[in-house]
């Protein structure tokens, strides 16, 4: 059963970490690991985000193995599995310089099966995995007040303690091997897949049926079919801005994942299969990397309907 911790700040001199990828996520979780008290390097593919860290109190590392050099804990804020094992596993990467005893944390969302593969190799050198997948965005993030679901050993979870601390709002202890955070990830993902969707459809009908869009949120989230991700996305769409916060491309991917875990378990899931078709149409029409509330774009452009900020 999961346990939940409120988590807090304030724990200076907390220890050294390492931050791979400092994007909308991991540059805020960066900055709360520094408002902890924490020493910490910041490491990513673009040299602005690792200056625009520095400027913003950080150190700046060049590769993953440098990031790692001497930590007591480093957090991986990537895209998925196989970026998570080239910054474990590849050249220059974590377990090159991680020092036995320490915390890899890995916030990527992946398959179960694959993290506790990861898990397994580097445990075996001598260091701990805890599969720690995040949720909140990237506001919670900068505020530290993620939620996150990890899983891994009792020896995982306190090295990580001084990180999570400073991370997370809410930590659910989600079992004492990797690959349970993130099969918890993909449950949470298959329904905020098929929520944005959902709520991508509804609004561009309603803008089909001539009605004053502003009025349809307001009464929405005042009624019975709200939902977190209607709240949260439809004002992209009032607003006609689709500046990613989290991109149409990150739904292809996590519900893939799902219909690749279902297949395996054969078990049915056709209403995340849908979703999941909409987010690559949405993909295949050039807005892969626009904000994922694109689906309503996508609704709009094939029935010839008027959405805010958009062409007739």
């Amino acid at each position: 059963m999961a346990e939940q911790a409120e988590g807090t700040a304030g724990n200076q001199g907390a220890g050294r970490a390492g931050v791979i990828g400092l994007g909308s996520m991991g540059f805020g979780m960066a900055q709360s690991l520094l408002r902890a008290g924490l020493d910490v390097a910041g490491c990513d593919v673009g040299a602005a985000a690792v200056e625009r860290f520095v400027a913003a109190g950080g150190r700046g590392a060049a590769s993953p193995a440098e990031a790692a050099e001497g930590a007591d804990m480093v957090i991986s804020v990537v895209v998925n599995a196989a970026q998570t094992e080239a910054i474990l596993f590849g050249p220059s990467g974590v377990a090159e310089t991680l020092p036995e005893g320490a915390v890899f944390i890995s916030s990527a969302t992946m398959d179960p099966d694959i993290a506790r593969s990861l898990a397994a190799r580097l445990e075996a050198t001598g260091r701990h995995y805890l599969d720690a997948p995040i949720s909140g965005g990237a506001q919670r993030a900068a505020e530290g007040a993620l939620t996150i679901l990890a899983s891994g050993s009792a020896a995982a979870f306190s090295k990580a303690k001084p990180a999570l601390d400073a991370m997370a709002a809410k930590l659910y202890a989600l079992g004492d091997a990797p690959g349970q955070g993130a099969a918890f990830k993909m449950i949470n993902q298959l329904l905020a897949g098929v929520h944005i969707a959902a709520a991508s459809e509804a609004m561009a009908f309603a803008a089909r049926q001539g009605l004053d869009l502003k009025k349809v949120y307001e009464v929405i989230t005042a009624s019975a079919g709200n939902s977190w991700m209607f709240e949260n996305r439809m004002p992209h769409v009032l607003d006609g801005d689709y500046t990613p916060k989290s991109a149409v491309d990150i739904f292809v991917k996590d519900l893939g994942i799902i219909q690749d875990m279902a297949r395996s378990a054969k078990f049915p899931v056709p209403v995340s299969a849908a979703a999941l078709q909409m987010f690559l149409a949405t993909s295949a029409a050039g807005m892969g990397r626009d904000d994922d509330a694109s689906v309503a774009r996508l609704y709009a452009r094939i029935t010839g309907t008027k959405l805010p900020g958009e062409g007739s």
